[in-house]
């Protein structure tokens, strides 16, 4: 009972001073919300990034001249200087991969597609082999894709996407339609299956062209494709493909025994192992900063802790003439800082999870809640309500009973 009674004369006192409680609190609350917040943005994030972007597979590497994601700046300016890559250099790799079940490659770009008077800009024209719609798994929900005879013939077709059909085509049967991309037309063939939104921006805002017709209309010139290759699922691990490739690709570009490789090859594994290092130190800073914040809240439940024993020293004086032990106030105002501290602490979540979910609702952030992130969450306030309530606590089981109960406010 003596416990619960410290309980209910710390949720009293919240109660009767309602402004100081929510000063004193907003600390607690701001830094347990954003930390949450953060948690639930990172795990949603690397949870989507894993799943719907870098899900290339096990068995799938992609060469391009650099990274996708590129964390150091020197590496970067030294990427830049090389050469691009170019389709004689996919026809090289597609050579010298013995153990390549599929090899493709792809130049990516934006414009503007038009039919009629209707237009949508911003679209994602992706020029591209047939055998990248199979590496990436596009799937269709009508017409055909895009197959050899088109990319030898440079055929002006194209494989739209559903935001086309909808904003663009008028919800027309779109198969055999002309549109216009950037001035040139086309005549849709298939139509993708929708994907929905990554990150807030819709990822059905695309076209598909054959490499050859994307090369003959936006040029070559400072436009490097990026070649993918699918290594066989059983037999030779994903490593001896892309030694394979990386062999003839270096004969190919004259690259000098010894040197580095002027392309880089990267795997799902090691695109996530990138991102997850990004994310891992904007958590990180995020963090630090939710800290000041406890640091401040902590100071302020100390600070009013000091004030409520100044408030109470009768009060304490009479429980330690009525028999009450040193270690019996002290675990009084203890169990009330942590009562602090947990509602702080509860109101944080709370707040940091709706916070989360309303963002998630306006621009299709992914989130993901952890419960571990959670208990983290309560934890942290109680160790702050602990750490900074134990000298107002010591101060007040140290007092003298004669000289508390003179005191006079």
């Amino acid at each position: 009972m003596h416990i619960l009674e410290s309980i209910r004369i710390a949720l009293r006192s919240l109660w009767a001073n309602k402004l100081r409680s929510v000063l004193t609190l907003l600390g607690v609350v701001i830094g347990v919300a954003a930390v949450i917040a953060v948690v639930t943005f990172v795990s949603g994030i690397n949870d989507y990034v894993a799943k719907k972007i870098f899900n290339l597979g096990a068995d799938v590497f992609i060469v391009s001249k650099m990274s996708a994601v590129e964390t150091n700046v020197d590496h970067f300016l030294e990427a830049e200087k090389r050469k691009d890559i170019v389709l004689d250099d996919y026809e090289a790799v597609r050579a010298a991969c013995l153990h390549c079940e599929y090899v493709g490659a792809m130049m990516r770009g934006s414009g503007k597609v038009k039919h009629n008077e209707q237009s949508i800009s911003d679209t994602t024209v992706e020029g591209i082999t047939p055998a990248i719609a199979t590496i990436v798994d596009t799937d269709l929900t009508s017409g055909r894709m895009l197959n050899e005879t088109d990319l030898n013939n440079h055929s002006q077709v194209a494989v739209v996407g559903t935001d086309i059909v909808e904003h663009v085509l008028d919800n027309t049967d779109p198969l055999g339609q002309e549109i216009r991309i950037d001035g040139w037309s086309y005549q849709v063939i298939g139509v993708g299956k929708k994907k929905g939104k990554t990150l807030g921006q819709s990822a059905d805002n695309y076209v598909l062209i054959p490499i050859t017709v994307y090369l003959k209309q936006y040029g070559a010139h400072n436009n490097s494709i990026s070649i993918w290759g699918k290594a066989f699922t059983t037999g030779a691990p994903l490593s001896q493909a892309i030694d394979e490739s990386r062999a003839g690709l270096r004969v190919r570009r004259h690259d000098r025994p010894g040197a580095d490789d002027s392309f880089e090859i990267e795997t799902n594994e090691s695109l996530l192992g990138i991102w997850s290092g990004l994310s891992n130190t904007f958590f990180m800073a995020t963090i630090g900063i939710a800290a000041v914040s406890l640091v401040v809240g902590g100071i302020v439940i100390m600070n009013i802790m000091l004030v409520a024993v100044t408030e109470r020293t009768r009060e304490i004086g009479i429980r330690k003439a009525l028999g009450a032990r040193r270690d019996d106030v002290l675990m009084q105002f203890l169990i009330e800082a942590l009562t602090l501290s947990l509602i702080g602490g509860a109101l944080g979540v709370l707040s940091g999870v709706t916070f989360a979910e309303v963002v998630t609702a306006l621009i299709g952030m992914p989130s993901s809640i952890k419960l571990w992130a959670v208990a983290a969450g309560l934890f942290v306030a109680a160790s702050v309500g602990i750490f900074f309530g134990v000298y107002p606590a010591r101060k007040a089981a140290r007092l003298d009973p004669i000289v508390a109960l003179r005191f006079e406010m």
